[in-house]
């Protein structure tokens, strides 16, 4: 060992074999181990791993191939083959070792006699040649083994068992291996030229170590190429790089061994490497002159000896990454091949015709493969920028294969951004050929070779690939773009920017398009391009102020176009708004990756947003205020971060001056978002074109901006901005429900604005809020504000309110409700709070009664006086917000909501009513609900809807009304007349058009009687429903009676059988029921009339104590006086009736009965009327003696 030079230390781990000791398992090649690993590793059996023939046993081996190999054999064969197997390799093992150790140099001058053995000694190396060679000739090729099965049997024990033609071919690769590493040995110890002595060459020279191991190396060579030969052949170029060369690990680690042997001859001799080796044989396959020397084992020719090559070479040159011991490490320093590789890539792009882009995309994902593995080179660059910028027009594309890259591009300059960080990314997908063009993979190539070359050798590496890229860019060139050239031109150049100068290549780029046609200046990628450099730009914190100017600008002027040509055809305009809108979501995004804003970000909200928002459809509007939202977002978020840095301790002067520059940044770009934006907002929220949510969105955006900066605002909104603002879109009664819900529950949401509020002096805030509350809930049937009334359309309460406005107003109830005035009124009322109120309309209800109780809770006049006072601001203009539904074409779902509301207000605040302060307001809703002029005319009928409407509230109404009359302060004629009014107007409007009870049962003023809680009210209200139909049905002149007489009868019957019944009552209404008794002949009318009578003398038996009422006699006896002399004979009949339930009422009316009987007679002047005296007798007869006698009175009466 000590006489071996450092040249001959390459293979010592190899011969070691532990021959200190005993005698061990020599190494050999072997594929049968668990290869999970990914082919990292090798067997723990194989020559690198452990550091590592008798021709007659060759014959035995090859013989076991002709056995049946059935899994009862596989045992006692596989143990037979692998047996013989090791006899061979132990045996050249041993002839290596004895070589190694044992075999000196002998000294040819010498002339001292030698021994024997010596001799043979001396002649050992030449006959070692010769049977190495005479080994090699019995062995023949690997290419020449017949095909078999590479698999093993496995038994139940998972102990592999292996058929005789596994083991006969790592047998062969046994023998090819130790033969070329005792050669090398041999040379390496002798350190001469040793010749054999029965063999030359087929040169005719003579056969020595050298020449048989240039021969074998290069038969072994064309043996492994001619095995990744036959698996090249099924390989799809898409699958390239995922499919492997080697069909074993033992292929794989004989590659692995020529590498580290051929390196390290050509390390310390003038032997080839491996790289020059290989493409020695590959160049045969695109040399075809005659004269050049072919290897001794021909090659089969490949049917793509160019693909081919890329493949082969790609894949050996990550063997070069495997140690001397097997173990694989990627940071290794690697050999190049970059000059044959140079050469194969003249000749993919050199074809006259073009080559494929198929296989163009294979061989340039081997080359960035290589350039992984290998040292930059920008040659490779050079050769591939002179074919793509010849090509930049192309797109690159396969027809049967989509290219998903291309359409990302076109996408979004996001997209060209996150394609170029896909070029510049260290480790590709081995999907990227599908995925991507050659030109993006040229992309790739290019961005590894610059940043590897300037990581290496500083900035030099990339002045010589810019100069050679911005040659190509000259006017001409830029006018022959297409819109894919262009693509792939902005592509390109943001690479550059990506791995170099980006200032120096930006500048480069906006030169460069200042020369492309005039039909480009509008296409949408020229914005995108520029976008995107803005990004690149923010994303290394550069200022963007030059490409903001010019990019600002370009905007300006189509913003411009786009509110001239509002009005021309949409395929111009389409073309504006796409170019706008590139520059719009460019600047959000520039906005949001920003870590902080320059002066330069005011330069791109200029006055094209101002005359952008004027042109705006719907559609394009939702996208600009969705820009708005975003930026207010951003600046808000900063100056909130810039506030916690100048608020830290220690923060220094510089600091500090840096931070305070910040700041004026933001409130520029804050100035310039109030003038552009929050002008057009308040100019348009009225009116239907801005989307009302976007519109309530941006408004509450502003608000808080100027919450957090103030200062910004305009002048008209100073002092105080935030009060301003929400009066514009919060508090003020012409603007949409649907705004003014949304955006009180954004203000609500904020814990700092609603604080703020609290202390800012302005103490209506939460009245306000509540009173904009109550109005959104009560306009929630509203379809437009602001057109004729004939153009409302009735609807369906359940299809009236979009889900979203429901939504909206829950989550506003529920915010309100958290109000600490609200919260004060629920708590005082000891009504059940809903901390989460899912239905508006339901809360409202609770809270006007909430506030009621209150009010009736307090004790002194000046609480009740300020409750009052708070009450009206809650309500404001109510009526001015249900006016939209008393038009021509109604809502029949918003008049139902109205009068329901609005009757539980009047009569849940009947006591606050019942102030002078609240008054008014009372008489304004009986004028404007109850009692307008439609009502009040009555040739025309009422709306049906509305009809219904007042029928389900009108008791609430009635009670209410009747509850003021009670509790006012002074007592109020003018609304007791109103309480008439109400009741005249209606009585007779719901009753049905046949007196049947179940019809009367639901009459409204029948319910409020029904329903009334306390005695005072209702005794109030029947009094006036008495006197009601007095005037309106009985106090008739002549016999011209109302219509639907048996109705009102029949609900005076109701009425009384409802309520108790009062003697004065009897006497307001008896005297009509018994006109209608004398002059109407309706039958219906007389039955109803006459069960009215009953009812009315029975109800005056109760507590007469026998006597009949004296307000009873009295209405009876007028009733004879009036009719007596004309209806005598219908009077009798009436007093008939009575006197069968009181005979008393009628004793007592005898006298006035006889007396009209004797002037009706003096009138007639026809002497005694003998049939009236029969009629009269005729009642008489049912009093008893009281009546025999006074016949009898009657009859000696002579008068």
């Amino acid at each position: 060992m000590d006489n071996c030079s450092a040249a001959s230390m390459f293979l010592t781990d190899s011969l070691e074999l532990e021959l200190g000791t005993d005698w061990c398992k020599p190494p050999c090649f072997s594929c049968g181990f668990d290869n999970r690993g990914g082919g990292s590793h090798f067997s723990g059996e194989s020559y690198l791993s452990s550091g590592a023939l008798k021709r007659q046993q060759l014959y035995n081996l090859e013989t076991l191939l002709q056995a049946s190999c059935d899994f009862g054999k596989i045992s006692i064969l596989h143990s037979k083959a692998d047996n013989i197997r090791q006899q061979c390799v132990t045996f050249l093992h041993y002839v290596k070792v004895f070589i190694f150790r044992y075999l000196k140099v002998q000294n040819a001058e010498s002339h001292v006699p030698v021994h024997p053995y010596e001799t043979l000694e001396a002649q050992f190396p030449s006959v070692l040649v010769d049977e190495l060679h005479g080994l090699l000739l019995y062995v023949g090729h690997l290419s020449e083994l017949p095909n078999i099965n590479l698999g093993a049997f496995v038994n139940q024990n998972q102990i592999k068992l292996f058929p005789p033609s596994w083991h006969l071919l790592h047998l062969h690769l046994d023998i090819h291996w130790l033969v070329l590493e005792i050669l090398h040995m041999l040379g390496e110890k002798l350190k001469q030229v040793i010749y054999g002595h029965q063999f030359m060459n087929l040169a005719g020279d003579n056969l020595t170590n050298v020449s048989l191991f240039e021969e074998h190396c290069e038969n072994l060579l064309c043996d492994l190429i001619s095995l990744s030969l036959n698996r090249y052949d099924k390989v799809r170029p898409s699958e390239a790089l995922m499919s492997h060369h080697c069909p074993c690990p033992c292929i794989k680690e004989l590659w692995v061994l020529l590498i580290h042997l051929l390196e390290h001859r050509s390390k310390w001799s003038l032997s080839e490497s491996f790289w020059n080796w290989l493409n020695k044989l590959l160049k045969t396959f695109f040399d075809k002159s005659s004269d050049r020397r072919r290897p001794s084992v021909p090659i089969i020719q490949p049917r793509d000896p160019l693909g081919f090559s890329w493949w082969i070479i790609t894949h050996v040159a990550s063997f070069y990454q495997f140690d001397r011991h097997g173990t694989q490490d990627e940071m290794r320093q690697m050999e190049s091949n970059w000059n044959f590789v140079e050469e194969l890539l003249k000749k993919s792009i050199g074809v006259q015709d073009g080559i494929p882009e198929e296989q163009l995309r294979m061989h340039l994902h081997c080359c960035l493969t290589l350039c992984d593995f290998w040292e930059p080179n920008i040659v490779i660059v050079t050769i591939l920028w002179e074919y793509y910028s010849k090509n930049l027009n192309s797109s690159f594309s396969i027809s049967w294969l989509p290219l998903k890259g291309l359409t990302h591009i076109i996408k979004s300059p996001l997209s060209m951004l996150e394609m170029v960080k896909t070029c510049c990314c260290d480790k590709q997908d081995n999907g990227l050929y599908k995925s991507s063009s050659s030109y993006t993979i040229f992309l790739c190539i290019l961005a590894k070779v610059v940043k590897k070359a300037m990581k290496n050798n500083g900035p030099h590496p990339w002045k010589q690939v810019k100069g050679r890229i911005y040659s190509k860019f000259h006017q001409k060139r830029m006018e022959e773009l297409t819109e894919v050239g262009l693509q792939n031109f902005f592509i390109l150049f943001l690479l550059l920017a990506a791995v170099a100068e980006v200032e120096d290549v930006a500048g480069h780029v906006l030169g460069l398009l200042n020369f492309l046609k005039p039909s480009f200046i509008t296409s949408p990628l020229i914005w995108k391009g520029q976008v995107a450099f803005l990004l690149m730009y923010i994303q290394k914190n550069l200022d963007i102020g030059v490409l903001a100017e010019k990019f600002s600008g370009a905007f300006r002027e189509k913003a411009k176009e786009f509110l001239v040509s509002k009005n021309d055809e949409m395929g111009q305009r389409q073309t504006l708004w796409t170019l706008l809108s590139i520059y719009i979501d460019g600047v959000q995004e520039v906005f949001e990756t920003s870590h902080c804003l320059h002066p330069s970000h005011e330069k791109l909200l200029n006055d094209g947003f101002s005359m952008l928002l004027r042109a705006c459809q719907e559609s394009e509007l939702r996208i600009v205020l969705s820009f708005l939202q975003a930026v207010l977002a951003r600046i808000r978020s900063m100056h909130q971060q810039l506030r916690q840095e100048l608020q830290k301790e220690n923060v220094d002067l510089t600091a500090q001056s840096s931070l305070s520059a910040k700041e004026r940044h933001l409130a520029a770009v804050a100035s310039a978002l109030w003038r552009h934006f929050f002008s057009f907002l308040k100019s348009q929220r009225m009116s239907q074109i801005v989307p009302l949510s976007e519109l309530a969105d941006a408004a509450a955006d502003f608000t808080l901006l100027a919450l957090d900066m103030p200062s910004t605002a305009p002048s008209d909104l100073q002092p105080q901005p935030v009060i301003s603002i929400i009066q514009l879109f919060g508090w003020d009664d012409i603007i949409w429900p649907q705004v003014v819900a949304r955006y009180l529950s954004h203000c609500l949401q904020n814990s700092m604005l609603c604080e703020a509020l609290s202390h800012s002096g302005c103490v209506s805030f939460q009245a306000l809020t509540v009173r904009s509350w109550i109005r959104c809930i009560l306009q929630m049937y509203i379809k437009n504000f602001y057109v004729p009334d004939d153009l409302f359309i009735d609807i369906n309460p359940g299809q009236a309110v979009e889900k979203e406005y429901l939504g909206q107003l829950a989550e506003l109830t529920r915010l309100l409700f958290k109000l600490s005035e609200v919260k004060n009124i629920f708590s005082k009322a000891q009504v059940e709070y809903l901390s989460s109120p899912e239905d508006p309309t339901k809360a409202l209800i609770l809270f006007f009664e909430a506030i009621g109780i209150t009010y009736g809770n307090l004790q002194t006049l000046s609480d009740k006086s300020a409750m009052v006072t708070k009450s009206l601001e809650y309500l404001g203009e109510i009526l001015k917000y249900i006016k939209p539904y008393l038009g021509k074409k109604i809502s029949s779902a918003g008049l139902q909501l109205t009068y329901r509301m609005m009757g539980i207000l009047v009569k849940s605040w009947a006591q606050i009513f019942a102030t002078s302060k609240a008054q008014k307001l009372l008489f304004r809703i009986i004028d404007c609900l109850l009692l307008p002029h439609t009502v009040l005319q009555q040739e025309k009928e009422l709306p049906a809807p509305m009809l219904i409407a007042i029928q389900k509230s009108l008791p609430l109404y009635l009670q209410g009304i009747c509850i003021v009359c009670c509790q006012s302060q002074n007592p109020n004629a003018y609304l007791n007349q109103l309480l008439g009014n109400v009741i005249e107007q209606y009585i007779g409007r719901f009753l049905p058009a046949s007196p049947h009870v179940a019809g009367l049962g639901q009459h409204p003023v029948l319910m409020a009687l029904r329903n009334s809680a306390t005695l005072a009210p209702m005794s109030l209200l029947k009094k006036c429903i008495i006197q009601v139909i007095r005037k309106s049905y009985f106090e008739c002149k002549g016999s011209l009676f109302p219509p639907r007489l048996a109705s009102i009868l029949a609900f005076i019957l109701q009425l009384f059988k409802e309520t108790n019944i009062d003697i004065s009552e009897v006497e307001l209404l008896l005297p009509g029921i018994l006109k209608l008794l004398v002059l109407v002949s309706e039958p219906q009318v007389k039955r109803l009339a006459t069960e009215n009578l009953q009812y009315m003398v029975k109800a005056c038996q109760v507590g007469s104590e026998g006597e009949p009422a004296a307000q009873l006699t009295s209405v009876f006896r007028h009733f004879i006086q009036d009719y007596g002399t004309r209806y005598d004979n219908q009077i009798y009949g009436i007093l008939e009736t009575v006197a069968a339930l009181d005979q008393q009422v009628v004793v007592h009316l005898l006298s006035t009965l006889t007396q009209s009987l004797k002037d009706s007679e003096r009138k007639w002047g026809l002497g005694r009327n003998i049939a009236q005296r029969e009629a009269y007798s005729k009642l008489l007869s049912h009093l008893g003696q009281v009546g025999q006698d006074e016949m009898q009175r009657l009859e000696s009466d002579n008068t």
